[in-house]
């Protein structure tokens, strides 16, 4: 049994050993989840941008293909949207059935 001297300074070791528990177990891990969050928004952000200029360019290369007029505007646009959800539906698909056993 500890003598009446020893308790506060078993109480502090106490305190001390929980704080660094408690770092170490919790925030150094949301540390390095916070570092992997960022490279993912970073990352989908750049995917986003570039799935935009690929339909973007997609759409000016059909106009320049297609004849002129109104409706063969409207037919550009309309594949554009087309092969945007096609490959959205195909990355979709594919995302899920890597994760199936």
């Amino acid at each position: 049994m500890p003598s009446a001297r020893e308790i506060p300074e078993i109480a502090t070791e106490l305190v001390d050993m929980a704080r660094e528990y408690l770092r170490q177990e919790t925030l150094e891990p949301a540390k390095q989840l916070g570092k992997q969050a960022g490279m993912a928004v970073g990352g989908a952000m750049v995917m986003g941008i570039g799935a935009i200029c690929l339909a973007w360019a997609l759409y000016y290369g059909l106009q320049l293909v297609l004849p002129e007029g109104e409706w063969w505007v409207v037919l550009a646009r309309g594949l554009t949207a087309v092969g945007a959800f096609a490959a959205a539906a195909l990355i979709g698909w594919r995302m899920s059935v890597g994760n199936q056993p």
